[in-house]
């Protein structure tokens, strides 16, 4: 019976795939959450929802059902990580698919293997996928595993109510109630046993003993545990039955460190079934976005937190000062006090006093040998490909290893640096509608931009975005000016993009664009706080630990002229749209002649538009035409997930006349193209306006003439300017500019990628 019910929610679930959605509206997007939820209410059915849906993908794979493939697996890799415990049989069954996936294109081979890499590890260590996700986000210290993550939730508060934000900022404080690092450390202890020993462990024994431990007690035992899974994890060689043996020991430690514990040999241990262990919600911290670098501050601050400064005070002065390189060196005084005293250094060699030899001390030769090692008093500056490592990691690669700085010791060789590692994962969540997502762009490229000029962030963190899409529903200011009513789908392009490039995208996670403007604006009641609670947080966590393949947009710069030569041009950035339309006259004199132009050759204004074609042989056609428009809108989202997304589709509102015996008519004409680059100007020098991303913030007034291009990648502009230095007549890239990417992409997190 319980087998039967768990499979036809199963089948539920992939009948939503298909487009045929529930009854009940309020039931869209909840059938993953509510099967989650059933099977944490009894931990002992996780090895059945796992056998029915390794069944279930080995159908969708016989009968070539692609798009189910997906959703099962992270359905079921998410039941393995808080299953209590699950056969090898079982866990092999599944690696065993996650290999047959690596036979298929994108995005199935690239999930398949990451999966089958994290198997392979758990069937060794069973349990280890569990501690390693809790350890990184609750930011638990341990040496094996030294890595550490947080959620950084970013909302507008222009574009989202009050209540909306004051039920989010509640409901993420109320996630991290009760979840103290030791009682985090103590459910690592329970599920790696657990998961090791099965049934023959004695879990409410384990429980009481580490609940009257010592909290010195409970850190020593969760280390023990924590190196024994790292350690069987990430040997060749280990065996599951060795790996149970060794937590066997310590099991029986932990239980007999206790005089007042009774001792359950795991063959006589109670039959009490197996019981869940909790996954605590991972660290999420909520801001509402009031500065243009705020997301740079919070990184930093993350990185290096105040309490990790000797003087909190001259961190925090460094952020307003917004200078990375001052908070480096300002930062140094955690090493030592720095005092500004008068050297009596030669730099002599020989002047160097005279060290009596310890009794351990290596041998006159090797002292003499690393004396010799000192260089000048200078200090080296990094040179340009050193740097560029550091910016190259940044773009699409591992933490790279900065140049070794040698210590000055007498007698002892310098140590050769340690490369940085990318120990920090920043989880970055934007809620709201495609206004966000366009200032995301501007402070991304903003970051892009300060760590080209000194690199401090890109090789110590990695840096994920998440987008879930909130629509108030309400009518909003900063919409763009116009006349037309710009509509909830018109806002939330990017989400309608992903949501069909990514089926499992559109059924968790589009679903909560009306759901949470509802769950806040609902009376506070019991269940209210029951749903709000469990549901929101659940799903953003689910969101950000199972959502890794990213869908990159491309970022455009935007060049702005004014009519006034005075004024300096004006440089801007956008991800979804551009729109101009013509600016109202002002004065009377243009009011007139405004009048006359348009009763002879129509409304609107006169353009020039030079624009590069987009053919399917990717050269370069350089196309003009002249034009009477009354607007056009540049989208950079196409409208369907098969299109190119480094395009632009520019739909300009032509304005025709005709000629026929009752008179002058006009006609209003689409005009549409693609293209990358693109010049308009306005050839009679009348102002238009120009807004960006459908957010009035962005506007400018007055223009004249606009520019669009891809954007290209700070690293990438630098390293150009730095050749073209030493090859002047070279118009390609060369050197090591050749490998760099080129283009500004922002990556968007969602669960599949984009599935052709």
């Amino acid at each position: 019976e319980v087998e039967s019910d768990i499979l036809r929610r199963v089948r539920t679930l992939l009948r939503e795939l298909d487009g045929h959605h529930p009854a009940c509206q309020c039931d869209r997007g909840m059938l993953r959450w509510t099967l989650h939820k059933k099977i944490d209410q009894n931990p002992s059915n996780s090895s059945i929802l796992v056998r029915i849906l390794v069944k279930e993908l080995e159908r969708a794979e016989r009968g070539d059902f692609r798009h189910y493939i997906i959703p099962l697996l992270h359905t079921l890799m998410y039941t393995l990580i808080k299953a209590p415990c699950i056969s090898d049989e079982l866990c092999g069954r599944v690696y065993d698919f996650c290999k047959k996936l690596l036979t298929l294109p994108k995005p199935f081979c690239t999930i398949g293997l990451d999966y089958a890499v994290r198997l392979k590890m758990e069937r060794t260590a069973p349990g280890m996928l569990y501690q390693r996700m809790v350890i990184s986000e609750q930011s638990l210290k341990s040496d094996p595993y030294p890595y550490q993550e947080k959620i950084f939730i970013f909302a507008d508060p222009d574009l989202l109510s009050e209540a909306i934000c004051n039920a989010l900022v509640t409901d993420t404080e109320a996630a991290q109630v009760s979840q103290s690092p030791r009682a985090c450390m103590c459910y690592v202890i329970i599920h790696a046993m657990q998961a090791a020993l099965g049934e023959s462990c004695d879990v409410s024994g384990l429980k009481g003993s580490l609940q009257d431990m010592p909290t010195s007690d409970v850190e020593h035992w969760f280390r023990q545990v924590v190196a024994a899974v790292e350690c069987a994890g990430n040997e060749a060689s280990a065996d599951r039955g060795q790996h149970a043996a060794r937590l066997e020991k310590i099991y029986h430690a932990i239980l007999s460190s206790l005089q007042a514990a009774s001792l359950f040999p795991p063959g006589d241990a109670p039959l009490g079934g197996l019981q869940g262990t909790p996954l605590p919600n991972p660290s999420i911290s909520f801001h509402l976005w009031t500065e243009d670098d705020q997301l740079w501050k919070e990184l930093v601050l993350f990185i290096r937190p105040l309490s990790q400064s000797c003087e909190p005070d001259c961190l925090s002065q460094d952020l307003d000062n917004f200078e990375i390189q001052d908070i480096i060196s300002d930062c140094e005084c955690c090493e030592q006090t720095r005092f500004s005293v008068l050297s009596t250094d030669s730099g002599i060699e020989r002047d160097l006093p005279v060290v009596a030899e310890e009794p351990f001390a290596p041998c006159s030769t090797e002292t003499e040998q690393s004396r010799l090692q000192r260089k000048g008093g200078i200090k080296k500056k990094l040179s340009p490909l050193e740097s560029m490592a550091f910016l190259q990691a940044g773009c699409n690669g591992p933490g790279a290893k900065p140049p070794g700085k040698p210590q000055r010791r007498l007698g002892i060789p310098p140590e050769p640096a340690a490369p940085l590692q990318r120990l920090h994962t920043a989880r970055i969540v934007l809620l709201g509608d495609d206004r966000i997502l366009g200032r995301l762009a501007q402070a991304y490229h903003s970051l892009r931009k300060r760590e080209t000029r000194r690199v401090f962030l890109t090789p110590r963190l990695n840096l994920q975005f998440y987008y879930i899409p909130v629509v108030t529903g309400q009518p909003n200011t900063l919409a763009v000016a116009d006349h037309v009513t710009t509509s909830q789908e018109e806002l939330c392009e990017v989400a309608g993009y992903l949501g069909r490039a990514d089926p499992w995208y559109e059924s968790n996670i589009n679903t909560l664009c009306h759901m949470i403007p509802k769950l806040a604006t609902m009376p506070s009641s019991p269940s209210k706080h029951l749903v709000t609670d469990l549901f929101i947080t659940d799903v953003i966590a689910y969101y950000v630990r199972m959502g890794i393949q990213p869908v990159c947009f491309q970022v455009y710069t935007v060049k702005i002229f004014f009519n006034d030569p005075a004024q300096e041009p004006a440089e801007d950035v956008f991800l979804t749209e551009l729109r101009t339309q013509v600016q109202e006259t002002i004065s009377h004199r243009e009011l007139t002649t405004t009048k006359k132009k348009m009763t002879l050759d129509g409304p609107g204004i006169d353009l020039t538009v030079t624009y590069r074609k987009v053919v399917v042989s990717d050269r370069a056609k350089e196309l003009a035409m002249s034009l009477r428009s009354t607007g056009l809108v540049m989208k950079a989202i196409p409208a369907d997930e098969a299109e190119d997304l480094v395009c632009l589709n520019v739909n300009i509102t032509e304005i025709i006349r005709i000629n026929n015996l009752s008179g002058r008519s006009f006609s209003a004409v689409a005009n549409r193209l693609k293209t990358r680059n693109i010049k308009i100007r306005s050839t009679e020098q009348r102002p238009f306006t120009v807004c960006l991303d459908k957010d009035s913030r962005k506007a400018y007034r007055n223009v004249i003439s606009v520019e669009v291009s891809p954007c290209l990648e700070p690293s990438y502009c630098l390293q150009k300017t730095r050749t073209m230095k030493f090859s002047l007549h070279e118009t390609e890239d060369v050197g090591l500019v050749k490998y760099m990417p080129k283009s500004l992409l922002l990556p968007i997190n969602t669960f599949a990628g984009i599935i052709q």
